[in-house]
């Protein structure tokens, strides 16, 4: 196999060619790593692999599910695999090794995919951008010094170059589906507590973040959620789960369903007219498909929240970089942390336990404001992000000026404002790439549906997918380009 036809399999499409004896997962990796060397030193969306896992890999130790033999990377944050480096894209944190499996590890495994690098991600996974002092910053496929978004950056470029069919990501704020939507790719968002991280941590992020996967296809997100879905021992608790797998529930229709498009600036964001077209085209599409559609304004208590969930986020945070630095021996300070982080590291000094709790009460509120949508509709249509990607330095950790009091302002208001609601609310969601800007970036459209809803947000996704396909649009970083 040549890497131009690899690179026109998704995940499952190389799955089956394993299992039908047309190519050994030895010969994937291979094709991976060579993807890697050729596109990495432009992408930088790579920043470690495993030779063992690569000329080394014996396939009798991979897992016998549907995405056996897969290529695919980890990103450099929680999903921890035992004897592997975990560094968080932080200087402090080099050299630091993942001491047991997460559960997520566990069940990746156990459908076959070989697990044969890690992704790049900002520090701590704390900025829409993957920019860092450690690895370097990472390129959209579309345009080379172009944000790939974040955190989940390293992930949705990979998938999106071809250089994998599918990679790890985390979302706590939009971090997997801001990448998806800057790089073109699909980034799927399951509801709170689908997925289990655990051993280690109850919920990342007091139940702000989740894991999944950067796909090119909806079918490989819904075949994958079933792979990692499945609760474990100890968890805090189970959300309902449809009765049908979610690889079969996507392909059905979904009935007759009424979309909201939300596209009012609930952080003061303005949004690109471009990126608002792309929203309303899709709610046309979804409307002569027979669903009822209109615009309507969401609420969710503007900067304030933000500030609160900063708080939440933060809450903590100095505890944790101080037992990172007992682990390596090295010290919280302007030579292992960016400067933004540094000062968020002091700052979260200062937090209290009644900072946290009245944080957690504004959170709340803002939650159960937002929620008033799903009384008189379904499903959620916006802009996964108010303008496409931009080039490297607007939104990087290191940014000139940036401290914790201006994160909020310069480094997170415009990136998460149509997504961070679905954190709030648990909601699940997913970025499509369903337009192009005339600068020629792609445009992400995001789909979300109400708690444990799943396998609606993927119906509409497959749908769409089949309406407006996106499949035919190549970047030109692609491995289908190399010659």
């Amino acid at each position: 196999m040549k890497l131009a036809e690899y690179a026109t399999y998704d995940a499952l499409g190389l799955a089956d060619l394993v299992a039908r004896k047309e190519v050994t997962p030895q010969e994937l990796a291979a094709l991976a790593a060579a993807a890697i060397a050729a596109l990495n030193p432009e992408l930088r969306a790579v920043v470690e692999t495993y030779p063992d896992r690569i000329e080394g890999l014996d396939a009798a130790s991979l897992g016998h599910g549907p995405f056996r033999g897969v290529p695919f990377l980890m990103k450099d944050v929680f999903g921890h695999e035992k004897g592997r480096r975990i560094e968080f894209g932080s200087r402090l944190c080099a050299g630091m090794v993942g001491e047991v499996d997460s559960h997520l590890m566990t069940q990746l495994r156990a459908a076959g995919l070989n697990s044969l690098g890690r992704s790049a991600a900002p520090e701590y996974s704390m900025s829409a951008t993957t920019e860092s002092l450690m690895f370097g910053n990472t390129s959209s496929p579309w345009r080379q010094g172009h944000s790939a978004g974040g955190s989940s950056g390293g992930a949705a470029a990979a998938v999106a170059a071809g250089i994998v069919p599918m990679a790890h990501g985390s979302d706590i704020g939009g971090s997997i589906r801001i990448p998806a939507s800057w790089c073109g790719g699909v980034g799927f968002k399951p509801s709170r507590m689908r997925v289990s991280v655990g051993p280690t941590v109850d919920e990342p992020g007091f139940g702000y973040s989740m894991n999944h996967v950067q796909t090119r296809t909806v079918r490989d997100s819904a075949a994958l959620l079933d792979c990692i879905c499945q609760p474990q021992q100890g968890d805090p608790f189970v959300i309902p789960r449809p009765a049908q797998p979610y690889a079969e529930l996507h392909r059905q229709q979904p009935g007759r369903l009424r979309v909201g498009i939300v596209l009012n600036p609930l952080l003061g964001a303005a949004t690109d007219p471009e990126v608002a077209q792309a929203v309303r085209s899709a709610g046309a599409q979804l409307q002569a498909m027979g669903h009822e559609v209109d615009e309507v304004p969401a609420q969710m208590g503007g900067m304030e929240t933000l500030a609160a969930i900063q708080k939440l986020f933060f809450f903590g945070f100095k505890d944790r970089l101080d037992a990172y630095a007992a682990k390596t021996g090295l010290k919280p300070g302007p030579d292992t942390l960016e400067p933004a982080i540094l000062s968020v590291y002091h700052w979260a000094a200062t937090l209290t336990a009644a900072d946290f709790l009245g944080a957690w009460g504004r959170a709340n509120g803002a939650r159960r404001t937002l929620s008033q949508f799903w009384a008189t509709h379904d499903v959620w249509l916006s802009p996964t992000t108010a303008r496409v990607s931009e080039p490297w330095g607007r939104y990087h950790l290191a940014r000139p000026g940036v401290t914790a009091a201006g994160m909020l302002d310069e480094l997170w208001c415009e990136p998460v404002q149509f997504t961070l609601p679905h954190n709030l609310m648990g909601t699940p969601a997913i970025s499509l790439p369903l337009a192009w800007h005339s600068n020629g970036m792609p445009i992400g459209v995001q789909l979300a549906a109400p708690p444990a809803q799943d396998h609606v947000v993927l119906q509409l996704a497959h749908a769409l997918e089949q309406a407006m396909p996106w499949s035919g649009r190549v970047p030109p970083l692609h491995v289908s380009r190399l010659v």
